[in-house]
C-alpha cells in the first residue's frame, strides 16, 4: 500500500445514496462497512479524516419540498436523515477499531456531540475520524455546502468527493457514451460549464479558500487511499496555475 499521502488532512463527502448499495432505499450495512474500510486505510497511513454524508437514501429535502412540504421543514427532515447515516458509519468504523466522533450541527446531545470547531480540530489531531452531521444546521443549504464549509473550518488540504463515477464528465457517462472525462478543471470551468459536481455555493466556498476538490469513484476498492497519495483515477478541481 502507498504510504506517503499528498493530503494530510482531508474531508470526504459521500452522498446518502452511496450507502444504499443495491437497495432502493435505506442503509446497506455491507456497503457502509466497505466505505468504512476505505476510511480506515486512510487513517492507517497517517491521514486525518473527517466526513460529511448526505441523507438522500432516507429523505431528501428538495424532493419533499417539490411534493408540497414547506422547504424549511423538509430540509430539517433531510438533516435528521444525515444523522442516521452518520451513526451507521460511526458504528461501522468503531467495529474496525477506528475512534470516531459524530458532531451534529443541530444539538442532540444524547446521541452526538454538538458541533464545536475547536473540539472537532482537537479530535482530528488525536487521530479520531470526525463525522459532521445535520449539514450546516440551516435549511436551504445542501450537504455539499456543509462539506465545503467544514473543510474550510478544519483547515483541510482537500475536499474529496466520492461519487458513482471516476471523475468529472461533460455529461452522465451512464447515459452518454461519448461524454468527455476531465483530468483537471478550474472552479470557474465547473461553474461556466454547469458541470453539476457540487452546488455553486460549495464550489464558490472552496474557490475562495483555495481548497482543491478531488472527484473520484467511491466504489473502487482502495480508491480513497489511492487519490490521497496521488495515484488514483480522479478529477482535480482547483484554481488556475499562476
Amino acid at each position: 500500500m502507498p504510504s506517503k499521502p499528498l493530503y494530510k488532512r482531508a474531508l470526504l463527502k459521500v452522498s446518502g445514496e452511496a450507502l444504499m448499495g443495491n437497495q432502493q432505499y435505506g442503509i446497506d450495512v455491507e456497503t457502509v462497512d466497505r466505505i468504512a474500510r476505505e476510511i480506515k486505510q486512510a487513517t492507517d497511513i497517517g491521514c486525518e479524516i473527517c466526513l460529511v454524508i448526505g441523507g438522500g437514501n432516507i429523505f431528501r429535502g428538495l424532493s419533499g419540498a417539490a411534493k408540497g412540504m414547506e422547504r424549511a421543514s423538509a430540509d430539517y427532515m433531510g438533516m435528521l436523515a444525515t444523522v442516521m447515516n452518520a451513526l451507521a458509519m460511526q458504528n461501522s468504523l468503531e467495529r474496525m477499531g477506528v475512534q470516531t466522533r459524530v458532531m451534529s450541527a443541530i444539538p442532540m446531545t444524547t446521541i452526538a456531540e454538538p458541533y464545536i470547531r475547536r473540539r472537532a480540530v482537537r479530535h482530528m489531531e488525536k487521530g479520531r475520524v470526525v463525522i459532521f452531521a445535520a449539514g450546516t444546521g440551516n435549511p436551504f443549504f445542501t450537504t455539499d455546502t456543509a462539506a465545503a464549509l467544514r473543510a474550510t473550518e478544519m483547515g483541510c488540504d482537500a475536499l474529496m468527493k466520492g461519487t458513482q463515477v471516476d471523475g468529472v464528465y461533460s455529461a452522465d457517462p451512464h447515459k452518454v457514451k461519448d461524454a468527455t472525462r476531465y483530468e483537471r478543471l478550474t472552479y470557474m470551468d465547473v461553474l461556466a460549464r454547469d458541470l453539476q459536481v457540487m452546488d455553486t455555493s460549495a464550489i464558490a466556498l472552496a474557490r475562495e479558500n483555495n481548497i482543491p476538490i478531488i472527484v473520484f469513484s467511491i466504489h473502487d476498492d482502495g480508491g480513497f487511499v489511492n487519490v490521497l497519495t496521488g495515484n488514483g483515477r480522479c478529477t482535480i478541481i482547483e484554481n488556475a496555475a499562476a
